[in-house]
């Protein structure tokens, strides 16, 4: 493709990306205070961490009791809703919007490196959610840590804008932490990195994680950050062994295509394959439906 037909195929594939985006920001809108199928809303099962604690960590102004987070302004309710239905839809909508980087990117690609897009999809949508899902169950501890570090000293009443958006920046940031593995796999894939490169460096590359964990969680909190690097240190250290494999693979396959003796009939099956059957009949050069068959230059 040229130069314009790959930026109308990007203008296409962000195009889809966004639809799918916007479509489930929607329905997480919608899910945030409505239960379905059986299942609690979205706004209960995120506020579920923050009311397991125990009730001298969440303190309330309600005489009632329960677990109620607050706001400061007329439109904090709305604007919150609004950013954890956009936070699901990204997460709901991760298996489109992979696929579409997949997509864009596979037009590039051998025809051999090609198969691997529904492994790469499925990859690294596991890999975002499991991410998401982990951030889920740290927050209880981080939480835990951060509101009762001084209890007997200061009491928090914690904001619903507070509360969501340590939480989402969580979940985000897990999510996509957990997607470096498959990129260092990927990058060996096309030959960027190799095995021997990824063990000689693999000692800094591990510090790097833990300087990238203790940066990116929001909350400053040793939990959360200690569980992301170690997490991350695990996953690398599964991708590193990936590259191994693949890297052994590859060095037997062209130790093998070195020993092929060059005086020698290739080994290669060059059994020319079978042709469709061709038409009873072809029209002519004129058209007509008759005559002799004409085959052009090409054939």
């Amino acid at each position: 493709m040229t130069l314009i037909e790959h930026i109308y195929e990007l203008r296409n594939r962000l195009g889809v990306a966004l639809l799918a985006i916007a479509v489930m920001s929607i329905v997480g809108y919608v899910w945030f205070g409505v239960a379905f199928f059986g299942w609690p809303s979205l706004g209960d099962m995120l506020k579920e961490p923050y009311c397991s604690l125990p009730a001298a960590a969440r303190p309330t102004l309600n005489a009632a009791g329960g677990c109620t987070l607050y706001g400061n302004g007329a439109f904090d309710q709305f604007s919150l809703r609004m950013r954890v239905g956009i936070a699901a839809g990204v997460v709901l909508a991760s298996p489109v919007w992979f696929y579409q980087l997949w997509a864009f990117i596979m037009p590039g690609l051998y025809v051999k490196e090609r198969k691997f897009a529904l492994i790469f999809v499925t990859a690294a949508a596991t890999l975002f959610l499991a991410g998401a899902a982990m951030a889920y169950y740290v927050i209880r501890e981080a939480l835990g840590f951060l509101l009762t570090i001084s209890a007997d000293v200061q009491t928090t009443l914690l904001s619903g804008e507070s509360y969501f958006g340590l939480l989402i920046a969580l979940l985000l940031i897990f999510g996509v932490s957990f997607e470096l593995p498959l990129l260092v796999v990927m990058l060996n894939r096309v030959g960027v990195v190799s095995y021997a490169k990824l063990r000689k460096w693999r000692r800094g590359l591990i510090f790097g994680l833990f300087v990238f964990a203790a940066v990116a969680t929001p909350g400053g909190d040793p939990i959360s950050m200690t569980v992301l690097a170690l997490t991350l240190t695990l996953l690398f250290e599964v991708a590193i062994q990936i590259t191994r494999v693949h890297d052994r693979r590859k060095a037997r396959r062209l130790a093998a295509e070195e020993a092929l003796d060059p005086d020698q009939p290739s080994p290669l099956d060059t059994t020319p394959s079978r042709l469709d059957d061709p038409e009873p009949s072809n029209p002519g050069r004129n058209g007509d439906s008759g005559g002799a068959p004409f085959y052009d230059d090409a054939t």
